[in-house]
This record gives structure tokens, sequence and C-alpha cells, in this order.
């Protein structure tokens, strides 16, 4: 079967002081069957025409005006069987890049992509996975995720490639949804009105906290790493 992988990240930054509303970097994606691509899309810009919202879907453009319109985004993602969304939670304030990623941020950054997307990758599929354009200081970073991601996955085949995401209205919807969870990890309740009403929509429509979920949630799949060690 062929699927898409709409990728993008949150809070990436690593600054030396973290605060409270920094402390958690997020990466995640959509998973879709490539078939329902062009039905997917249409639905949405159906939406946004409705609720005559131009420019890109993301949550940084959440406000009181359109709140209706990111209410109905809402309601479009849990009802159609077809998407399902991952991402990966890291507390930033526990990276040690020095020890465990050669002193190299970057790298440590595409590692977690790679945890992100290998747990939702099975055997006889083929996945096109598409992630936000971004400056890489070694330009071949892409290249080299799709080749660990070819070598774990034997049985399948995966192309990475990265596009500018105000081009790519299912990498807009996953800013969407992955800035909606950062938020609610990082902010808690200090957080704005109109958002927290989006947070508490989605929790109230999936009848539980948006928390750390276990490997088989297959709607909203939330992976908080554990930095610590152990078992």
């Amino acid at each position: 079967m062929n699927f898409e992988v709409y990728c993008d990240e949150s809070r990436q930054d690593i600054p030396k002081n973290l605060k409270l509303s920094n402390k958690y970097m997020l990466i995640g994606g959509i998973w879709i069957k490539a078939e329902k691509r062009n039905e997917i899309k249409n639905e949405i810009k159906m939406l946004k025409n409705k609720y005559k919202f131009g420019g890109e879907i993301k949550w940084k453009k959440v406000c009181k005006r359109n709140i209706d319109f990111f209410k109905s985004i809402i309601d479009l993602f849990l009802s159609n069987l077809d998407i399902r969304f991952r991402c990966i939670v890291i507390d930033k304030s526990k990276l040690d890049f020095y020890k465990y990623h050669n002193k190299d941020i970057e790298l440590g950054f595409y590692k977690f992509y790679y945890q992100m997307l290998n747990k939702w990758i099975y055997d006889y599929n083929n996945y096109k996975i598409f992630i936000d354009l971004k400056t890489n200081r070694i330009k071949n970073r892409i290249k080299v995720l799709e080749q660990v991601l070819n070598n774990a996955n034997l049985f399948s085949e995966i192309t990475v490639q990265a596009l500018p995401s105000r081009e790519v209205l299912l990498i807009q919807l996953t800013d969407f949804l992955l800035g909606l969870i950062s938020t609610k990890f990082n902010y808690e309740d200090k957080v704005n009105i109109n958002k927290k009403t989006l947070i508490d929509y989605l929790e109230t429509k999936l009848g539980k906290k948006i928390e750390a979920t276990n490997l088989n949630e297959k709607k909203v799949n939330i992976f908080v790493i554990n930095l610590n060690g152990g078992w």
C-alpha cells in the first residue's frame, strides 16, 4: 500500500536557558493513504472557503475571529479514518548532544525524526515522507535520514523530501495539530483563551487528556521519549 507522511516540528531551537514555555520540542506528522490525498485536500479547501480563511493554516494564526474554522479542522481530522497523527515529545532540559550526538545538535534533531517515523513504518508498504524545508548545516541530512529508514525497513520503500510548508496544505495541517499539542505540553494553563478553547475542544472530542499514549494508539499517538535510561 502507498502512504504519505507530512511532517513538521515545534520549538526545535535549543536555547541556553530553557523557559517553562519552551521546555519540550515536538516532531510529528500525519499519515494518510496516498489515494486519499486529493480528497482530504479538497475537504480542507472547502472549509477554508466556507469560513473565508485565507493564507496558511498555522497554529500561530489562531484567534477569536477564526476559532470556528479551526474547530472544523479538528472535526475533519477526527472524523476522517484515513488521517492519523503521531508525534514525539522531547524534554530539551535532558538532552546531552555532547555525549550522545557527537556535539552535533542537528544530528540529534534528525535522530529524533527517525524515532518518530520508524515505529509507524510497516513491511511491504511504500512511504513518501515530506518534511518542512529548513536550512541544514550539513546538506545531506535528508538523504541520510532516508537511507537510515530504508536500512531499518528492508521490506518497504521510503523516500524523504523537504518542501516549503507554504506550498503544502497537509504540512500546514500538521503544523496546526503539532502546535496545539506542543502548547498543551509547554504552557499548561498559561495560554491565551482562544488556543485553550481549541485544546479543550480536542480533548473533549477525544474523550481524554492530551498526554502520552501507548504505541498502539492509532489516531493521536503521542510518544514522550524517556531520556533518563533505565527500564
